[in-house]
């Protein structure tokens, strides 16, 4: 077996040999937070998958709910800047319709 970020991958596998992960914040906060992560991610795990959670849907109102629809263009730019996936979360049709405008 060979070790990939301390997940393990099975020998003649096509699932172990096209094994990729998941990095990034927990929440899209700013541009410069998710360039800065995204970069020292790209560079330490190159051909991954960079996640942002753009809308947080909160249980307590006024809580910070994400960056919302600005932060699809932020995570264009991580894709073209370090060519990884990206991917978020949605939760309604106006995510989905918004998230398939940016080209995700």
């Amino acid at each position: 077996m060979s070790e990939i970020a301390g997940f393990s991958s099975i020998p003649n596998s096509p699932i172990g040999r096209e094994m990729k992960t998941l990095f990034g914040p927990c929440s899209a906060e700013s541009e410069v937070q998710l360039l800065s992560t995204a970069r020292e991610i790209a560079r330490e795990f190159p051909n991954n998958i960079f996640r942002a959670g753009i809308w947080k849907p909160r249980t307590r109102p006024g809580s910070f709910e994400g960056a919302g629809k600005i932060a699809l263009s932020w995570m264009q730019i991580v894709r073209n800047e370090t060519g990884m996936d990206v991917i978020t979360e949605v939760a309604t049709p106006e995510h989905i319709e918004a998230v398939l405008k940016a080209g995700f």
